[in-house]
C-alpha cells in the first residue's frame, strides 16, 4: 500500500510568512520520504467542522502550481476540487497546464461540492444538491472531451461550449487521473464506474463500511460493463500513523485485503514536515508490505 500527504493546515507558527516555507518542507520531506502523492484542499475558507473558518486556507491550483515547481515524482492533485468553484472548460484548461508543468503529475480530483458558507460568503452560485451532481456528470464529460480529439462543440444542460480546444495536450495520456471523492452510493459511486480512475473515501473504524461502499461500486462497473479492477481504491484517515502507528497498520492489513492502494496521513501539528518524516520512516515501509 502506497501513502498520500493530505496537506489540510496552514495555521502554523510565525503568521503568513511561515506558509511558504513549511509546505515547501512538508513536500520536499513526502518527496524523500516515498510519499506517492500530495494533496492540498479546494476551498475559499478553512472547514469550520474542523477549525475557525477564519483560520488560512490558500488557493488550491495556485498551490499546486507551485508544489509542481520545487517536486520531481509525487502525483499533485486536490482532494478535491468542489464542482461549483470553477467553470468546466477553465478546469480543464489548469490541470492540463499543470500536468505539462509538472511533467505529466496533475490529478484532477473532483466532487459535487459541500460547503455553503464560502459560496455564499464570496458570492459564488451554490445550486441544490440535485443539480451539483449534474454539473459533476458534465464536468467530468467536459474534461475528458477536452483532453482527448474531439475538439468540436460540448451542449449540455448546464455548460455550453463552442469548442472544447485545450493545448498543449496532457502529457499523460489519455489523460490525468480523475479520482472522484465520496462515498454516495447512488450518485457519487456510479460517476465513479463510468468516468473515474480512482475513488476516494473516509475511512473511519468502521472497516466494514468501506467493503460495503467498495462492493456498491463494484455493482455499478458490472452495470455498466467495466472491470473494477480498472479503478484505484484509496481512502483517507482510517488511524493515526503517528500517535499510534501498529493499530494504523492493523487496520490498513483489512483495507488492504479489500484492494485498497492508497492511503493519506494529514499531520496538523506545527511541524508538519516533522510529522511526514517521521511516519515515512517508522511506518511506510511496513505500510508499502501490505
Amino acid at each position: 500500500m502506497e501513502l498520500a500527504v493530505h496537506n489540510l493546515n496552514f495555521t502554523l507558527p510565525g503568521g503568513p510568512e511561515a506558509i511558504g516555507p513549511a509546505l515547501l518542507a512538508t513536500a520536499r520531506a513526502a518527496e524523500e520520504g516515498g510519499v506517492s502523492q500530495f494533496t492540498v484542499m479546494d476551498h475559499y475558507f478553512q472547514m469550520d467542522w474542523m477549525a475557525p473558518g477564519e483560520d488560512p486556507m490558500l488557493e488550491g491550483y495556485t498551490t499546486l502550481g507551485y508544489l509542481a515547481g520545487v517536486t520531481e515524482t509525487m502525483r499533485l492533485g486536490l482532494l478535491v476540487t468542489g464542482v461549483t468553484y470553477r467553470h468546466p472548460g477553465l478546469l480543464a484548461k489548469i490541470v492540463a497546464t499543470l500536468d505539462v508543468l509538472s511533467g505529466g503529475r496533475a490529478m484532477l480530483g473532483i466532487g459535487a461540492a459541500w460547503y455553503e458558507r464560502e459560496h455564499v460568503g464570496l458570492g459564488v452560485p451554490y445550486p441544490p444538491l440535485a443539480e451539483r451532481f449534474e454539473r459533476l456528470e458534465e464536468a467530468l464529460q467536459i474534461c475528458l472531451q477536452m483532453w482527448g480529439d474531439d475538439d468540436g462543440p460540448y451542449d449540455g444542460r448546464h455548460y455550453q461550449l463552442a469548442e472544447t480546444l485545450c493545448r498543449p495536450r496532457t502529457i499523460q495520456q489519455p489523460h490525468p487521473t480523475v479520482l472522484i471523492g465520496g462515498g454516495g452510493e447512488r450518485k457519487t459511486l456510479r460517476l465513479v464506474a463510468r468516468y473515474a480512475d480512482a475513488c476516494n473515501l473516509i475511512a473511519g473504524d468502521d472497516v466494514d463500511e468501506v467493503a460495503h461502499k467498495l462492493a456498491v461500486l463494484d455493482q455499478h462497473c458490472a452495470d455498466v460493463g467495466r472491470d473494477p479492477a480498472e479503478i484505484e481504491r484509496t481512502i483517507n484517515r482510517g488511524g493515526d500513523p503517528l500517535n499510534d502507528p501498529d493499530g494504523f497498520l492493523k487496520a490498513m492489513e483489512r483495507y488492504a485485503a479489500l484492494g485498497v492502494t492508497r492511503v493519506g496521513f494529514g499531520p496538523m501539528g506545527p511541524d508538519p514536515a516533522g510529522e511526514v518524516a517521521k511516519v515515512c520512516e517508522d511506518v511506510l515501509p511496513r505500510l508499502k508490505e501490505l
